[in-house]
């Protein structure tokens, strides 16, 4: 296998990480890996909890170890494991310890933070709109300097979020036009 460099989305919810994901797995010629949360918490018919949670941030994982194989020298996360922590921390002042020992080796080769500047777009699985997105946004920003991650910022409309992360993702891993 040769090698694929990770990239990961990040973001407050409603910032078009799942379109952008596609869109630049599609623009590369390559994979996405979903944001599992979506298809677990469609199907809970409870309200969730923290193992619920957990089992989300596993199998996000497991899913990209599994597209990992197939992919061409890109892979798109639309979602990672810092949206994970923050969200347990958030709900439960807590994380599985894997999280942050997972996060310290650096599995993400880049990381493309969306801007909250979308309008928010309404949705039953949502929590966090409102003067929550930027706050949400800065966290993240603090989680990836803290843990060392490169990263460019992703703003504007969603054209302009396609190129600008189209140009970041081809400026720092130096391709050619």
């Amino acid at each position: 296998m040769s090698l694929v460099y990770k990239i990961a989305l990040t973001g407050p919810e409603s910032a078009g990480k799942s379109t952008l994901s596609s869109q630049l797995a599609n623009e590369f010629g390559t994979l996405s890996v979903p944001e599992y949360a979506r298809t677990y918490m469609s199907a809970l018919h409870r309200p969730y909890n923290f193992q619920d949670i957990e089992i989300i941030a596993r199998k996000q994982v497991e899913l990209g170890n599994q597209l990992l194989s197939r992919s061409r020298q890109f892979l798109f996360f639309d979602t990672h494991l810092i949206i994970i922590k923050v969200w347990f921390l958030l709900l439960y002042k807590d994380y599985p310890v894997w999280i942050d020992e997972e996060l310290r080796r650096k599995s993400i080769d880049l990381f493309l933070l969306c801007n909250y500047d979308l309008p928010w777009e309404p949705d039953p699985l949502r929590e966090n709109g409102g003067e929550m997105r930027r706050i949400l946004f800065n966290i993240y920003k603090n989680e990836l300097e803290y843990y060392g991650y490169p990263y460019f910022i992703i703003s504007g409309s969603e054209g302009e979020r396609f190129n600008h992360a189209k140009e970041a993702v081809s400026n720092f891993f130096k391709l050619s036009g």
